[in-house]
């Protein structure tokens, strides 16, 4: 994507449908007039006393618990500087959108008119009795230390300013982790500092707190080696001055066993990297170009072990791992500060998470066959769903033990189960299934290009690297929307109805002749229907021009699958193809099966779609755990419709013994996994949580899902297809962009898991 044309998307992004990027929503009832009695006056009255009786109650009456500040002054913005308050709201709309979707943490960004320090922390002291929490943020070096500081000095709630210790926890986990990898110990390491920043400073603090010894640190500014016998330094750089008599970067990494650099681009060199020690362990961290490539670092030293800021490559020092998690715990006992011990413990806890056995849904979203602790894995993944469960609980036991907690947690298991509803709110689906895609492009064709919204979403598809798009449809109309679009990319596009493909229409026409002869096609109608963009797609997948399909967004289904159906057919020992839709609902994704094409499955068929959609669900890296709905509950009901549930379920239980799945069973009874526990402890179901619904036909799923989408305005993925031969799907018609797009990433996927597993077949 071109630099103009990323800065006119990033524009619409924060601009529409509406400015900013969060919004005040309601928590209680507001529906009655008895609702706003309780919600303002009178009602209102009787926790204001409680308050005032005891300041403490704001935690229960309140939301202060769960909201943290994320304040700046805008004199450190990124990599852009001083730009002001206003210029840097964005930024933290966009930490308030962070601490939301990581840790369901509520977040208000306040932007300050003041360079002045006393006038600031005056200002955050005012504001200070709404918080749970404050985050610093953006706010330049030296004026960052003292705020801080003393803030944290003169307030009773947890104050972090991020930009110093998120980097700081982050990095020392991954150092702990190289320094065990290359088998050396910190407080014998030499570590070079490129940088005397906020972070900087922090980071060689925290290092040196686990153990780096002061003489063995060299620390850079823009000037150079930072020496004790310079003139005018600053306290902070007191600090990190060595008595070596070094001036240069070159002369400072000879021997190094540590490179830390929070500084600028390409300020190493592969020479630099060549004198260092044995397993050197470089943390470019500039973003977003690094003190050296990636790329060109590894090549250089084959033992190296490297990290950088950036995601595309592995080990990514990333804050995300960090702030979310940090405050999550620190709220969580009412801390009245994060101290040394809590940031201690934040990256301890990281350092083993990365130890242990990698759950497969992260595997699936980085497209690893399986992370393992190693040179290429030294801190856990920002989509691992564990950061939630793992880091609040150790932060917060090191408040209890430290003695800054005013509510000690007494029950962790509770604590962690709670923790884990707090994750299933956001939408770690969706980037799962974009980051899966992108490790290994394929091939799809859109079979509708010449509509504005499908060339938009391969548009993105292309610019994001998630698939490889073809576009099918009329070429003179595509070529119009791509120059709209500014659509400038070299890529495929075929017109079904040119002469200039005459060649692959007769020899599609031929295959498919050949194919259904028998079932009253002649080869003249043959030639006919290769000129139809949905025959002539799928014609592409099944000879092998295309990996994959995606249709439907101008057609009715049925006119799209019929095609599809006859063209690609089911895949072997398939009796029935069917759909999945994925729901991304504030509960976690909800697979729900058959939403388009089965419209009375019999007790047979419904048990091969349970399998089918389970495999869906597992191939996402989720752990299937079926309910089979119907109006009735495990045999309250003799009619047909209840009994041919029940035996779907028999069939399931016989063939598939290791298979979560039970029914028949009413909807709120699978949900509600209090009520099925109480009711039905004997079930598969009972004390798990259920993620996957089989419907008794497709009336119900049709409109349970369309429900859903449009009453809850839950994201939908799919329908998703199972059962072909080939990676062909059908969206819904009128489609928006985003599901396209989501779409295209499944057809992707969907290629991937079939080539891993005809591999597999292979090598057995």
């Amino acid at each position: 994507m071109s630099n103009e044309k990323l800065r006119r998307e990033a524009l619409i992004y924060h601009a529409k449908p509406q400015p900013g990027k969060i919004k005040i929503v309601p928590t209680k009832p507001y529906r009655t007039q008895r609702d706003l009695a309780l919600a303002y006056s009178p009602g209102v009255a009787e926790p204001c006393l409680e308050i005032a009786k005891d300041k403490e109650n704001v935690y229960k009456y309140t939301s202060k618990g769960n909201l943290v500040a994320i304040i700046s002054n805008g004199t450190a913005v990124l990599g852009l500087g001083n730009i002001g308050p206003e210029a840097s709201k964005p930024v933290m709309e966009g930490k308030s959108l962070l601490f939301k979707i990581f840790a369901d943490i509520d977040g208000i960004d306040i932007e300050v008119d003041t360079e002045d320090v006393d006038k600031f922390i005056e200002t955050v002291k005012m504001i200070a009795p709404t918080f749970g929490g404050i985050n610093l943020e953006d706010i330049k070096a030296p004026e960052a230390f003292e705020i801080e500081r003393r803030l944290k000095e003169e307030l009773d709630i947890p104050v972090m300013h991020d930009d110093q210790h998120g980097t700081a926890i982050i990095s020392a986990a991954a150092l702990l982790n190289a320094l065990e990898i290359s088998n050396k110990k910190m407080e014998e390491a030499r570590i070079v500092i490129s940088g005397a920043g906020a972070a900087a400073v922090s980071c060689t603090k925290l290092y040196k707190a686990f153990g780096a010894k002061a003489e063995n640190i060299v620390m850079l500014d823009s000037k150079g080696v930072i020496r004790k016998d310079a003139e005018n330094l600053s306290e902070s750089k007191k600090e990190f001055a060595t008595d070596r008599k070094i001036d240069t970067l070159d002369e400072a990494m000879v021997d190094a066993d540590v490179f830390v650099g929070l500084s600028i681009a390409n300020i190493v060199s592969p020479a630099m990297l060549t004198s260092m020690a044995e397993n050197p362990i470089v943390f470019a961290m500039a973003n977003p170009d690094p003190e050296i490539d990636y790329n060109l670092a590894i090549a250089t030293r084959k033992d190296i072990i490297m990290a950088t800021g950036r995601s595309d490559h592995p080990n990514q020092v990333n804050n995300v791992l960090g702030f979310p998690f940090i405050f999550r715990g620190a709220l969580d006992v009412r801390a009245t500060a994060i101290n040394e011990a809590m940031k201690m413990a934040a990256v301890k806890a990281l350092a083993d998470l990365t130890k242990q056995p990698v759950p497969e849904q992260v595997n699936i979203a980085y497209g690893e066959t399986r992370l393992t602790f190693g040179k290429e894995y030294i801190i856990p993944k920002p989509n691992d769903q564990r950061l939630i469960y793992v880091i609040p609980p150790a932060v917060a036991k090191a408040a209890i033990e430290s003695g800054v907690s005013k509510a000690p947690i007494t029950d962790w298991d509770k604590y962690k189960e709670e923790l884990m509803l707090r994750s299933g709110n956001d939408n770690k689906v969706v980037r799962l299934l974009h980051g899966r895609a992108r490790t290994n492009a394929k091939k799809i064709v859109f079979a509708e290009a010449d509509h504005l919204d499908v060339l938009k979403a391969a548009q993105i598809v292309h610019e994001e690297g998630i698939a490889i798009p073809i576009l099918l449809g009329r070429k003179d109309i595509i070529l119009e929307l791509k120059k709209e679009l500014e659509f400038d990319a070299d890529i495929p596009i075929i017109d079904p109805m040119s002469e200039e493909f005459d060649e692959r229409h007769i020899r599609y026409a031929t295959k498919y002749w050949e194919s259904r002869k028998r079932n009253g096609v002649t080869f003249y109608s043959a030639k006919i229907k290769m000129r139809e963009r949905n025959y002539f797609g799928a014609m592409m997948v099944l000879e092998g021009d295309a990996d994959g399909m995606i249709s439907g967004y101008s057609r009715a289904y049925p006119t799209v699958v019929k095609p599809i159906l006859e063209v690609i057919g089911r895949a072997t020992g398939v009796k029935k193809v069917a759909t999945v839709n994925i729901m991304i609902t504030e509960r976690g994704p909800l697979f729900l099966a058959d939403t388009s094409i089965n419209i009375e499955p019999s007790a047979e068929e419904l048990a091969d779609i349970a399998q089918m959609t389970a495999n869906v669900a597992s191939n996402f890296g989720f752990d299937p755990v079926l309910a089979m709905l119907s109006y009735a509950n495990f045999g309250s009901s003799s009619h047909p419709n209840a009994r041919k549930v029940r035996e779907a379920v028999r069939i399931l239980h016989e063939n598939k013994p290791n298979l979560v799945v039970d029914g028949e069973i009413q909807t709120d009874f699978a949900l509600n996994k209090e009520l099925h526990q109480s009711k039905f402890p004997f079930s598969k179901l009972a004390g798990k949580t259920v993620n996957t619904l089989i419907f008794p036909n497709l009336e119900s799923a049709n409109i349970t899902y369309k429900l859903l989408k449009e009453l809850n305005k839950a994201d939908s993925i799919g329908p998703i297809m199972v059962g072909l031969r080939k990676s062909v799907h059908i969206m819904q018609l009128g489609a928006s962009v985003d599901e396209i797009v989501n779409m295209a990433a499944v057809a992707v996927i969907d290629v991937q898991e079939r080539e891993k597993r005809k591999k597999a077949k292979v090598t057995k």
